[in-house]
């Protein structure tokens, strides 16, 4: 057995009740007789607000709150949301607009909230917001990802929020002007919308002089600092819990003005109050993801050695500044600018603008799915334009495996790689050696078939620092107390797995708790694929805390010295002693002689640094040239994540990633007209992937264990975004080159298809 975990490949135990209707959600669970809030939303994109009148729809049947701003703040509540800010490349701060709760005399985009009533019945309440006289004077619309328009904010004249860089751009500059070869490149990383299967919704109850919020996030500590800051109230008259959460893919990470809405209204009427978002309310008000143009630049020397990398970024921010939306794309994204490349000068530069849409956050990978997209985009193209193979060409650049632990140009270190072993099984898993028969046997059909290769690296995010609590039960059973939040990863599984591992525990006597602030002082949630190494990581603390309690005790009960004492992952055992107790034996002890303080273990650890999974993504389409339908025909998946805890749950996330990253490269797609009308606002416009648009996902792992943690482990809730969009992509160019096509961006549709294949048909004579 191996030290940190025996990698079985256990079925999550948290499946049964999923799939048998007993997943306890939030509104499955709210207090019976709670009232329903429904938020009334902005109708249009851009415009001042002249009257707002509620009176009749505070007297309409069933309502019993109807909340506007001003309503908000004469109860004191005038904080606005939340957000974090960079600086300008000249040190500025970047700019700050308020973001209200509800709309305060403008309207920026639409579905922005503008009041939210509260009634017996979600009828009633839907009833009661057709009554409210809303009356405003259009203002004109900005749509564009640039400077100009009419300015949403006065912090900003040219719709500009900021102005960021990073790393030396003259340098860069000189190397390109020296290149012996030099390939530039325009791309556009489309809009998405994020669509969780489990909408966002929360309910909130007061409960003597505390407030108990209930939210589908993902982590409760944030949520909690929030309504203190919000609502004034004092940090230890606040509960917040996450129940089953139905997927959260970085849109759940963050507070949302219905969050506080509902507390607030919770607390004056002295009630239960719940709200659920609908779908359109979803598509409408849910943060976007991606959502950028950039022009990229190569700089090569005659080996075909990267000299430089240059890349001019601008950035769709939404209507407002939201929680992460300045850091995604400078910060997050510059975490792996030059990938997996030997490459020292490099240079970002990032603006990003106000639009009259909703905002832009994190979406599953949160800029480093972005960075790797344009690197692995404009390395293809510069195959294409140097006429080199793509696999030769990543050979030729990559970090070397002997230069680990690696200094990035963006100043992260690599603690270890050896990309080119993982290419190589690549090449053999995806059978590239049989991919010209295949693309001979397409041809004879009429068809196009293409292959693309993306090799990706990412950045575990999010706070190094985790706690887990482990306590043992009367009646013999475990309880683990974890600081971050399952959305569907299958956390109890492995958790549960790992603590065993350990200790010897039976598996089935674990039980996982996780989102209530009341039962972990702190805890990071979940993003950034951070969980599964922080919180492994506070576990081993917890038991190495565990073990060193419990030895004096069983010292003394078996007779044997503390040095003589020790534990092999199940027992105790000391020679001259024939006592072998577990973990649960000794808890049973302790127990029976009144030592309490044996009971309950707790610890916060922090990992020493950060790991960085990496991994080859292979695509394989076939296009129709008549219709412009891609067809995934093939995909291989081989990544580098260290040790793995439970190779099953593994595989679940690279499928799941993976399909998202397919689903924006191939269907997804945010469309609004000039006015700033979502047009893609339902299920019927909006294309998302279905089963039959992906084939079986071939999934080999080729570990390189990490130094940065001493389990050894590299996350993988998101490396399978990070991978797909560009190896999609980069396949279907590989198809399209030969018939003339170079500038191709997702996402590719039939019809985008079609005309990319006739627009670059040569004139008739």
């Amino acid at each position: 057995m191996e030290k940190f975990g025996k990698s079985q490949p256990v079925t999550r135990f948290e499946d049964q009740r999923f799939l048998t209707g007993h997943g306890r959600y939030v509104d499955d669970i709210a207090p019976e007789g709670a009232l329903f809030a429904h938020v009334l939303r902005s109708p249009v994109a851009h415009g001042t607000i002249t009257a707002l009148d509620v009176e009749d729809a505070r007297s309409a049947p069933g309502v019993h709150l109807v909340l506007t701003a001003d309503d908000l703040a004469k109860s004191g509540v005038t904080e606005g949301m939340a957000f974090n800010m960079i600086k300008n490349r000249d040190g500025s701060p970047a700019a700050a607009p308020r973001r209200p709760i509800l709309a305060e005399g403008r309207l920026r985009f639409v579905g922005e909230p503008v009041a939210m009533i509260v009634a017996d019945t979600l009828d009633q309440a839907r009833d009661a917001a057709e009554m409210i006289a809303l009356e405003y004077d259009d203002l004109p619309v900005h749509m564009d990802i640039a400077a100009g328009g009419t300015p949403l904010h006065d912090e900003a004249p040219d719709n500009r929020a900021f102005d960021w860089a990073l790393g030396d751009e003259q340098a860069v500059e000189s190397a390109i002007a020296g290149a012996a070869h030099v390939v530039r490149m325009p791309l556009h990383d489309n809009r998405i919308i994020s669509n969780p299967m489990e909408p966002r919704g929360c309910y909130a109850e007061t409960l003597g002089n505390r407030l108990h919020l209930a939210v589908n996030g993902q982590g409760v500590w944030g949520t909690k600092r929030n309504l203190v800051r919000v609502l004034g109230m004092a940090a230890d008259d606040i509960r917040v819990t996450t129940p089953d959460v139905g997927g959260g893919f970085g849109t759940k990470a963050m507070d949302y003005p219905e969050t506080y809405l509902v507390a607030h209204a919770a607390r004056v009427l002295g009630q239960p109050v719940r709200w659920m978002a609908d779908r359109g309310e979803t598509m409408l008000a849910d943060n976007a993801g991606r959502g950028l143009d950039h022009d990229l630049t190569l700089a090569f020397d005659a080996d075909l050695k990267i000299t430089a990398y240059r890349v001019d970024s601008r950035v769709d921010l939404g209507a407002y500044c939201s929680t992460m939306g300045q850091g995604i794309q400078t910060d997050l994204f510059s975490k792996v600018l030059m990938g997996v490349y030997d490459v020292q000068d490099t240079f970002l530069h990032v603006e990003g603008f106000f639009t009259n849409t909703v905002q832009v956050d994190a979406y599953r990978g949160a800029g480093r799915p972005e960075a790797i997209y344009a690197l692995e985009r404009v390395m293809d193209r510069a195959a294409r334009e140097l006429g080199v193979d793509p696999w030769e060409l990543h050979r030729r650049n990559f970090i070397p495996a002997k230069a680990f632990p690696y200094v990035s140009s963006t100043g992260e270190t690599y603690d270890v790689g050896d990309f080119n072993r993982v290419l190589e099984r690549a090449e053999a898993e995806c059978d590239r050696a049989g991919f010209a028969a295949r693309k001979a046997e397409s041809a004879a059909r009429g068809r196009l078939r293409g292959m693309g290769l993306c090799y990706y690296i990412e950045s575990i995010l999010g706070n190094p620092s985790e706690t887990a609590k482990v306590a043992f039960n009367a009646e013999g059973t475990v309880s683990i107390y974890v600081g971050t939040q399952s959305n569907g990863q299958g956390h109890e599984t492995v958790y549960a797995q790992f603590l065993s591992d350990q200790t010897g525990i039976p598996v089935d006597q674990i039980t996982v708790v996780q989102g209530d602030s009341d039962l972990i002082a702190n805890g990071g949630g979940t993003g950034g694929s951070r969980s599964v190494t922080t919180q492994s990581n506070a576990t081993l603390a917890t038991v190495s805390k565990m073990i060193s309690a419990f030895i004096p005790y069983l010292a003394d009960k078996m007779g044997v010295g503390e040095d003589a004492l020790g534990f092999d992952d199940d027992t105790f055992r000391a020679p001259g002693s024939n006592m072998t107790p577990t973990l649960l034996e000794a808890a049973q002890m302790a127990r029976a002689d009144g030592r309490s303080d044996l009971l309950v273990h707790e610890e916060t650890a922090t990992l020493p640094a950060r790991s960085f999974p990496n991994g080859a993504h292979v695509a394989e389409v076939e296009v129709d040239p008549d219709t412009g339908k891609v067809t995934l025909d093939r995909y291989t998946v081989v990544d580098d994540f260290g040790n793995l805890i439970n190779p099953l749950l593994v595989a679940g996330q690279v499928h799941g990633g993976t399909v998202q990253g397919v689903g924006q490269a191939l269907l997804e797609h945010v469309v609004h007209d000039a006015d700033g009308q979502l047009l893609t606002a339902s299920f019927m416009d909006y294309a998302m992937p279905r089963a039959d648009d992906v084939p079986m996902i071939g999934f080999t792992t080729e570990a390189v264990p990490s130094t940065a943690n001493a389990m050894g482990m590299k996350g993988c809730g998101e490396a399978g975004t990070v991978g797909a969009m560009a190896a999609t992509a980069n396949a279907v160019a590989d198809a399209l080159w030969d018939r003339g096509v170079r500038q191709a961006d997702m996402p590719f549709t039939p019809h985008r298809v079609w005309k990319m294949l006739n627009e670059a048909m040569a004139p008739l004579d």
